[in-house]
C-alpha cells in the first residue's frame, strides 16, 4: 500500500494512517484508491475493536486529485465511473462493518477529505481556526463525488445540506460542532488521539452504525416529497437559474443528485452521484474552472509571472504604508491594509477630508460587528492602525506609498514629488492609476526605478485582484516588493507591462463601450443587460458604466486625447463616444450623479431610465447570441491583443485578471481560455462574421490567425 498503512495498538484498535509519500498532502488519487482497497481487504481478514483514520500530514486530506480530474475524457467515462464506485464501496464497507470508525481530524478536511470523515461514526477535530471543513467542489465546476451529496442530506437534511453543496460553504471546527457536522473537539494532537481511542474503547463492544443505516432513521426535515421540501424544490430550479443563468452546470447537477438521492436507497443514491460527477468532470466547464481557479491561480500566487531575479529577491513584510488621497478608493485601500495588520497613514489635503476617509473603515466594521462577524477588540485594532493626516511629514517612515488621487496627470505629478521629499531612500512609490501609463507618471519621480503601478479595483477592500504595472525603469527589486505586499494583504497579484489602460482597464472599456454602442444602434437596453447576464457577466455594461461614472469615462477619454495629441498621435474614436456625450449633456453622469442609464429612486430598486427609448430609439432586435457574443468576443479579442503586444506576460495572468478584476464570466475559465474552449478556428470564423456585421474592432489579430492555422492553443505550458 503506497498511501496508507495499518497499525494495531495495545487496545486492539487499527489505525488507518494516510501518508502520501509523493506529496505534502493526502489526495484522492489512484494510489489512494488502490491503497484503500488493499487496506479494506486486510481489515476483512483480521479481528479488531475499532478503526481510527488519521493523517501524518499537516492537513487531514486535501481532496480529489485535480490532475486526474482535469485530464478526464468522456471516452474514459466508464472506467472513471467504476473507479468512483470502487472508492465509495470501500468507504461504505468502513461504515457498515459493525465496529466503530473514528475520523481523527488534525487539519483541514475539504472535498474528498470531508467525505472520508462523513463515512466515519465519530468525527473529532482539533479546535483550531486554521482548520477548514467543507465541500468546495462546486467552485471548480464539480460536485462532491465521494458520497458527499448522499451523506450530507442524510446528516443535516436537504435544506441544511444545500448551502454546503451548492455554495461550497466552509466552516471552522467550532462552527462545525454547532452545526452537527462533528461530534467532539480536541485541544491538541495528543488529546485528539486520546479521545478517538476512548470513544472506541467505550463503544467497541456494540454494533456501530450510521444514523441513516438504523431501522428507525428518518431524514431530518423529510425527503424531497415532504411538503415543506417539495414547496422549496418547486422554486429551487428557478432560483438556481436566476443565479447561474444556466452557465454553470454543477449547481443544477448537485440539486438533481440531492433530490433524486433522497428518494432512493443509499447505494442507488451513490450511483446517481457518480454518474453526475463523471459527467461534470468530463465536461468543458469543469476543465475551464479547474485550469484557472486551481492550477493557474496557484501558479500566479507562487510568482510564475515574475522574472527570475524578482522571484529570488528576498523581501520583508511591509509594516507601514502611506496612502495619498482619502476618497473612495484610498479609504478602501487603507481599510484593506489595516485589516491585514499594516499601519496606514491616510493623507489628504485637510484633516477633515482624511478623517472622512477613515469613516469608510468605521462604517464597514460597524456592519461586521452588528452581524457578529468580528470581535470588538479586533475592530478597534484595525481602526487604530489608520492614522489620518494632512501633512506629508507623517510619511517619513513609510516603506511604501500608494497614490490614489484623481486621474489627472498634473495632480499626480504634484503629490508624487511632495511625498518623495519625505520618504526613506528605499521606499517604493506606487500609483493606483487605472489608465495613465506608469512610465509617463514616473517622470515626476526622482527615483523611477522604485516607481510602480498598483491598480486596485473598487471596492478595494472586497475585490480580490491587484494589477501590478511595471514602467520602463521599474526595477526587479521594486516588482518583488510590490508583489509580496499584494500577497501580504490577501490579494491576488497579476503582473503586466506598461501601456495606456494596461490590461484590465483597456479590456473593461471594450465591454462597456460595446454595450453602449449597441444602445446607439437601437438595441433595446433591457436586451443588452439581459444578454450580458445570460452570458455569465455579473453586471451588465450599462449598469456597470453607471457605477464607474460616465463623467469619469468622459474625463479619461479627454485625458487620453490630450496625451496623444502631445505625442502627435490621432485619438481613437468609438461609436459609444456620442452616447456618453449625449448622456452627459442630459446631466445623467451615472449613479453618483443621481442617474445615468439607470434611475435610482430613493428607497426603491434601480431601473433602466425611461428616457433611453426616446434618446436612442429601438430598432429591429439583434439575435440574442449576437448580443452575448459581441460582449464576450470584444473582451477576449482585446485581451488577445494585450497578450500579442506584450502587455500581458502570461495566459494565466490574462485568465485570472479577466475574471477577478473585470467580471469576465467564471464558467469560461477566463478571456483567453474562452478562445481555447470555443476552438481557435471556430473562434476566428465567428470573429470574422462579427467584424463583417458590426465593425473592424472584431477583426482577428495576427496571432489568432496563426494559432488557428497551426491548431495550437493559448497556453503557458506548450
Amino acid at each position: 500500500m503506497k498511501s496508507i498503512r495499518l497499525e494495531k495498538d495495545d487496545h486492539n484498535i487499527v489505525h488507518l494512517i494516510m501518508d502520501n509519500p509523493n506529496a505534502s498532502a493526502n489526495v484522492m488519487d489512484r494510489d489512494f484508491t488502490e491503497s484503500l482497497s488493499a487496506a479494506v481487504e486486510q481489515l476483512k481478514q483480521i479481528e479488531f475493536s475499532g478503526i481510527i483514520i488519521r493523517s501524518t500530514k499537516n492537513t487531514f486530506f486535501a481532496g480529489g486529485d485535480l490532475n486526474s480530474l482535469y485530464a478526464a475524457k468522456i471516452a474514459e467515462a466508464k472506467s472513471f465511473f467504476d473507479s468512483c464506485e470502487r472508492l465509495k464501496t470501500n468507504l461504505r464497507w468502513l461504515e457498515t462493518q459493525g465496529k466503530p470508525v473514528v475520523a481523527a481530524i488534525n487539519g483541514t478536511a475539504l472535498g474528498g477529505g470531508w467525505e472520508i470523515a462523513l463515512s466515519c461514526h465519530q468525527r473529532i477535530v482539533i479546535d483550531s481556526t486554521a482548520i477548514k471543513l467543507g465541500l468546495p467542489e462546486v467552485t471548480l465546476g464539480l460536485l462532491p463525488g465521494g458520497g458527499g451529496c448522499v451523506r450530507m442530506p442524510r446528516l443535516l437534511g436537504i435544506q441544511g445540506a444545500l448551502p454546503y453543496l451548492l455554495e461550497g460553504k466552509q466552516v471552522r471546527p467550532q462552527q462545525a460542532l454547532k452545526a452537527g457536522l462533528i461530534h467532539q473537539l480536541a485541544a491538541s494532537e495528543e488529546e485528539l488521539l486520546q479521545r478517538a481511542v476512548a470513544f472506541i474503547r467505550e463503544h467497541g463492544k456494540q454494533a456501530a452504525a450510521q444514523p441513516w443505516d438504523q431501522a428507525d432513521y428518518r431524514m431530518p426535515g423529510g425527503d424531497a416529497k415532504n411538503p415543506e421540501n417539495a414547496q422549496l424544490l418547486m422554486i429551487a430550479p428557478a432560483m438556481l437559474e436566476k443565479k447561474t443563468k444556466g452557465c454553470l452546470p454543477a449547481p443544477e447537477a448537485i440539486m438533481a443528485t440531492v433530490v433524486e438521492g433522497s428518494q432512493v436507497d443509499f447505494e442507488t443514491a451513490t450511483r446517481i452521484e457518480s454518474r453526475q460527477f463523471v459527467n461534470l468532470a468530463c465536461g468543458q466547464v469543469a476543465k475551464n474552472m479547474i485550469g484557472t481557479f486551481w492550477f493557474a491561480l496557484n501558479e500566479v500566487k507562487a510568482g510564475a509571472s515574475l522574472p527570475a531575479a524578482a522571484r529570488d529577491d528576498k523581501t520583508s513584510p511591509v509594516q507601514k504604508i502611506g496612502i495619498l488621497g482619502a476618497g473612495m478608493m484610498g479609504s478602501a485601500i487603507a481599510y484593506a491594509c489595516a485589516s491585514k495588520g499594516v499601519e496606514v497613514v491616510l493623507k489628504d489635503i485637510s484633516m477633515e477630508a482624511a478623517a472622512a476617509g477613515k469613516q469608510y473603515a468605521e462604517k464597514s466594521l460597524q456592519k461586521r460587528l452588528q452581524r457578529g462577524r468580528i470581535a470588538e477588540d479586533k475592530a478597534h485594532g484595525i481602526l487604530s492602525r489608520i492614522a489620518p493626516t494632512d501633512s506629508n511629514t507623517d510619511l517619513a517612515d513609510c516603506q511604501l506609498v500608494i497614490e490614489a488621487v484623481f486621474e489627472d496627470r498634473e495632480l499626480k505629478r504634484k503629490v508624487t514629488q511632495e511625498a518623495e521629499e519625505q520618504l526613506p531612500s528605499n521606499a517604493v512609490f506606487a500609483s493606483n492609476t487605472s489608465t495613465l501609463p506608469i512610465t509617463g507618471l514616473a517622470q515626476a519621480s526622482a527615483r523611477p526605478q522604485q516607481f510602480i503601478g498598483l491598480h486596485f479595483f473598487s471596492p478595494a477592500d472586497k475585490m480580490p485582484l491587484v494589477e501590478i504595472i511595471c514602467g520602463e525603469q521599474t526595477s526587479d527589486e521594486t516588482l518583488a516588493q510590490a508583489f509580496a505586499f499584494v500577497l501580504e494583504i490577501g490579494k491576488t497579484p497579476i503582473v503586466v507591462n506598461d501601456s495606456r489602460g494596461f490590461f484590465t482597464s483597456r479590456v473593461f472599456g471594450c465591454f462597456t463601450n460595446e454595450g453602449i454602442s449597441m444602445l446607439s444602434e437601437g438595441v433595446n437596453p433591457a436586451a443588452i443587460e439581459n444578454a450580458a447576464a445570460l452570458a455569465g457577466f455579473p453586471v451588465g455594461p450599462l449598469a456597470v458604466s453607471d457605477e464607474v461614472s460616465l463623467t469619469l469615462m468622459g474625463r479619461i477619454r479627454q485625458q487620453t486625447i490630450n496625451d496623444l495629441q502631445r505625442e502627435g498621435k490621432p485619438a481613437p474614436t468609438h461609436p459609444a463616444d456620442a452616447v456618453i456625450d449625449r448622456m452627459l449633456e442630459l446631466g445623467r453622469g451615472g449613479k453618483a450623479a443621481g442617474g445615468g442609464f439607470y434611475s435610482y429612486p430613493e428607497g426603491g430598486k434601480k431601473h433602466l431610465w425611461s428616457g433611453l427609448q426616446k434618446e436612442f430609439a429601438p430598432k429591429a432586435p439583434l439575435p440574442i447570441d449576437d448580443v452575448k457574443e459581441r460582449l464576450l468576443f470584444i473582451m477576449a479579442l482585446e485581451t488577445l491583443r494585450c497578450y500579442e503586444g506584450g502587455v500581458l506576460r502570461s495566459v494565466r495572468d490574462a485568465n485570472i485578471g479577466s475574471i477577478f478584476g473585470i467580471g469576465f464570466p467564471p464558467w469560461t475559465g477566463g478571456a483567453l481560455q474562452y478562445i481555447n474552449q470555443f476552438g481557435l478556428k471556430a473562434f476566428t470564423q465567428r470573429a470574422q462574421q462579427l467584424a463583417e456585421a458590426y465593425g473592424e474592432r472584431f477583426s482577428p489579430p495576427a496571432i489568432l490567425l496563426e494559432l488557428a492555422e497551426t491548431e495550437k492553443t493559448l497556453t503557458d505550458n506548450p
